[in-house]
């Protein structure tokens, strides 16, 4: 079907329905083993922000995609192409679940606001894949079985159901083990990127150990908790590219409890005392490093 790329025109926002596709934190990853398929097994510790990339949907005449926002020029020049784009990939595979059943599903606009950083291990692409999914479902006033639903998010990437849940969970196997962490607090966060790409298979292939104890879950006391605990790709990634480290230490600088990489890079992380030390942090960063991504940003936890 024929896709629009214009980001002039944006049937789907005049629809007033929206999903939010929140950016995903690693608190900490542990790398525990290895499949015979060559996928890595990991222990991940895995919140959401209240910042991230939005998706608009409308009933249309015929499928369109439109694109904004800061980072909407670094997607690939074949956006419209399923295989190159999860959100048109995330709307096919759930139209034909639901064809199957013999339940309808009309031609859509959708209208992506992209606001994260491209490939930032922050999971931008697969929440907005998870978004499409619940948009859709609603535009459409569809439903499937929750296993179902779940089979999908994960054909479209091992991030995708963690992402479909957006609340904090212990994420194990390739990812798609999940257990809810109810116990985990909000946290106020500045992120961090220098927008210098990461190769994810390079530095699973630097890893040099690969069987790692696993991750425990505390009762309270989870700042002190996650500071015992790291981020296996971190050192890996550290060694590629550089401005990891130079602003990992910046964010330090800045007084942060906790700076980490989120992922597989390049965004770090770092955990500040409340929301507004974090925006004081992020402003500042901003004005040192203008061509880079910093943002303020708390994350999902009990009583939020």
């Amino acid at each position: 079907m024929p896709s629009d790329l214009s980001v002039e025109t944006r049937p789907a926002r005049k629809a007033g329905l929206f999903e939010w596709a929140p950016a995903k934190i690693n608190l900490a990853l542990h790398v525990t083993g290895k499949r015979a398929d060559g996928y890595h097994l990991i222990e991940s510790i895995v919140t959401f922000a209240d910042t991230g990339d939005r998706l608009d949907f409308g009933v249309a005449k015929t499928d369109s995609f439109g694109i904004s926002g800061r980072f909407a020029h670094l997607l690939p020049t074949d956006a419209a192409d399923e295989q190159a784009n999860l959100v048109l990939k995330a709307r096919n595979l759930l139209r034909r679940a639901l064809a199957d059943k013999g339940l309808p599903a009309a031609p859509v606009s959708i209208h992506l606001e992209k606001n994260l950083p491209i490939a930032a291990g922050i999971g931008g692409g697969s929440s907005d894949a998870a978004a499409t999914l619940r948009g859709l479902l609603r535009l459409w006033g569809a439903s499937l079985p929750e296993a179902e639903l779940a089979a999908i998010a994960l054909s479209l990437g091992a991030d995708v159901p963690m992402c479909l849940k957006g609340e904090p969970v212990m994420a194990k196997g390739i990812g798609e083990e999940l257990t809810a962490l109810p116990t985990l607090p909000p946290l106020s966060l500045v992120l961090g990127n220098p927008l210098v790409g990461v190769s994810t298979p390079e530095i699973f292939k630097r890893l040099t150990k690969k069987d790692n104890p696993p991750v425990t879950v505390p009762g309270s006391d989870w700042v002190g908790f996650l500071k015992t605990l790291r981020n296996d790709l971190e050192p890996p990634a550290r060694s590629l590219v550089r401005e990891i480290g130079q602003i990992s230490g910046m964010i330090g600088a800045e007084g942060a409890v906790i700076t980490r990489m989120s992922g597989s890079g390049a965004t770090c992380f770092g955990i500040f005392p409340s929301r507004e030390l974090a925006e004081k942090a992020a402003e500042n960063l901003t004005r040192r490093q203008p061509d880079w991504y910093f943002q303020a940003a708390q994350t999902v936890g009990r009583g939020t």
